[in-house]
């Protein structure tokens, strides 16, 4: 091993070391190794930054725009809605959004796919009276699984087709994944639908108990005194010398607004509410004697003009998805009750207790928010936030809004399967012809763009090339070879397949896909046998991180609303994963013969 080899394999392992670790953004990893490979003189400085000019990382932002402005267009949604009207019966229902979600995958962004969908889920579960932690992870996993079945599904497939045109000077067609990507999705999809979701654990909504799966707002909030209650007859001096630490009470409001004198000596009626704050345990002591959340507090009018009417408030229950720009900040940093007209009245967290007061907890992915806000602008200023909305919609088709951008986007698809252009300028054009016929205007279309993915593409398309430079992707290679010794090519596949798999599991599938293809191509060239078989087995490990939350973004993202904990995802994972290796290694040399 030269002293090349062995620097850009240390970068590697720190690489891997650290996207396990977590705690530092990807994007900040990725450029670090690009600039200490750049540094050690293992990517030539001219060439460090070559990536933000590929193919692959310009054709991600263009579907990333897209999908934005398919999902604003209203079509998927109406799509979506149907289907809990056309039938009652859940398995039925989970085999359909799977289903939608898996087609929407391939040819859309997978994370806006499981955005758009999940609210109907989640509908669906409340009028179907079933957990929906029994259809989240299902649909998460299917909406990975499209993702395999064309080259625009998710990011490996175009690095891998990328590298293919590097190394052979013609890339992968658009379809060309849908060969082995259909039949995988299509049995991952039938085996999470009919028998994966029963080997999930039975729990409450949030992971908590069913009753109260949030931590109540610590700052300001008001509780109401429910019909039924066994507070009811009780003077609140009584209930509260019950509690260890008693939270503060402001008010004691009765019928038409009536605010109660000596309000601690007041014999409690049913309706009375309190205006109370403190911190969050006192608060939820308080909530466990008789009384119930109540979303109700003060906001100011855009325009200056007051406070908003209480009947024009509404809550809506969103969920901050991994790389939100209020991912890592509180309440109290965004301001958000001034800047974006949102009370936060309370979080889960994988159903676990927070120690801090809510305005000043800071947000992780994943998260669980109830917020409060006027019901006429409250959907924008969640997404504002960069939060997706747990609620279902109501957005009425308009067939002429949603006509252009499908027409669009179909034409784009079209040409780029006939090989009129190729991928990244029909997908580039199509979202410029959006822009300009205003179905998403150009802002949406930045925001829209996942800018640490570009950047973690960028920077590690340079770093790969170095792997591959310095000949440590063929030792790799080799070295694999020899571990199987005699063994036939087929088995050689499984084992990077397993490989690939292992390594998407723990960290970000595109730098996965970006390390295993040269080590892939390595190894066919140990073997004397055609490369596209190992890069299309790289290809679908790079898609299947089922094992963890943190191995893609859409396990993170129902982890919350699902009530999902860290060790539930391999219970469903791992079968799949094996179902996905059987089949692979079977299907793959079929397909695409050594």
């Amino acid at each position: 091993m030269t002293i090349d080899q062995a620097a850009i394999l240390s970068i590697l392992v720190a690489v891997v070391a650290l996207f396990v670790w977590g705690r530092l953004r990807v994007d900040v990893i990725a450029v670090s190794a690009l600039l200490v490979a750049t540094a050690l003189g293992l990517v030539p400085g001219d060439e460090a930054f070559a990536g933000f000019g590929h193919p692959a990382v310009v054709t991600v932002a263009a579907v990333l725009g897209l999908s934005a402005a398919l999902a604003r267009s209203g079509a998927i949604d109406w799509i979506a809605s149907r289907i809990g009207r056309l039938t009652s019966n859940r398995l039925i229902q989970t085999g359909a959004l799977c289903s939608l979600g898996g087609v929407l995958s391939g040819f859309m962004n997978n994370v806006g796919a499981l955005a758009l969908l999940m609210p109907v889920t989640l509908s669906m579960a409340k009028r179907g009276k079933y957990r929906p932690g029994g259809v989240l992870m299902p649909l998460a996993f299917a909406t990975i699984l499209g993702g395999m079945t064309t080259l625009i599904g998710t990011p490996p497939n175009l690095l891998i087709a990328g590298y293919r045109k590097q190394v052979t000077g013609e890339s992968f067609a658009l379809f060309d994944f849908a060969w082995v990507g259909v039949p995988l999705a299509v049995a991952g999809i039938a085996f999470v639908t009919l028998i994966g979701w029963r080997l999930l654990p039975v729990r409450g909504r949030s992971g908590g108990s069913d009753g109260q799966p949030f931590d109540v707002d610590a700052y300001l909030t008001e509780l109401r005194v429910p019909e039924g209650s066994a507070a009811i007859g009780k003077r609140l001096s009584e209930i509260l010398e019950t509690l260890e630490e008693p939270p503060a009470i402001d008010a004691l409001v009765r019928r038409w607004a009536q605010v109660v004198r000596r309000m601690h000596h007041a014999v409690l009626q049913q309706g009375d509410v309190l205006i109370t704050h403190g911190e969050a345990e006192a608060i939820q002591a308080l909530v466990t004697r008789g009384f119930e959340l109540v979303a109700a507090k003060d906001l100011e009018r855009e325009d200056g003009s007051g406070t908003v009417d209480r009947e024009a408030l509404a809550l809506m229950e969103v969920v901050v998805p991994p790389r939100a720009w209020v991912e890592g900040r509180s309440a109290a940093d965004i301001d958000l009750r001034a800047r974006f007209g949102l009370n936060l009245l309370a979080i889960s967290r994988e159903g676990t207790a927070l120690g801090r007061r809510l305005r000043d907890q800071r947000f992780n992915a994943g998260d669980v928010l109830l917020l409060q806000g006027e019901r006429a602008g409250l959907v924008d200023s969640v997404r504002a936030i960069g939060c997706l909305p747990l609620a279902e919609r109501r957005i009425a088709l308009h067939p002429e809004r949603a006509l252009v951008p499908v027409a669009l986007f179909g034409a784009a698809v079209t040409a780029t399967a006939l090989g009129i252009f190729p991928a990244v300028v029909a997908l580039v054009a199509a979202l410029v012809g959006m822009v300009l016929t205003r179905t998403i205007n150009v802002r949406d279309v930045y925001e829209a763009i996942d800018w640490q993915v570009i950047v973690l593409l960028a920077a590690m398309i340079p770093v790969g090339g170095a792997l591959e430079s310095t000949g440590t992707a063929q030792l790799m290679a080799e070295g694999l070879a020899a571990l199987a010794g005699e063994m036939p090519p087929r088995v050689l596949l499984g084992l990077l397949l397993i490989l690939t798999m292992t390594l998407s599991d723990v960290m970000n599938n595109a730098a996965t896909a970006v390390v295993m293809a040269p080590i892939g191509v390595g190894v066919a060239a140990a073997l004397g046998v055609n490369a596209d078989p190992m890069l299309m087995a790289v290809a679908v490990g790079a898609s299947s991180a089922f094992l963890t939350p943190i191995g893609h973004q859409n396990n993170l993202l129902v982890m919350g609303p699902g009530g999902y904990h860290f060790g539930d995802y391999w219970r469903m994972g791992l079968p799949l994963e094996l179902l996905l290796t059987v089949l692979g290694v079977w299907l793959i040399p079929i397909a695409w013969p050594f």
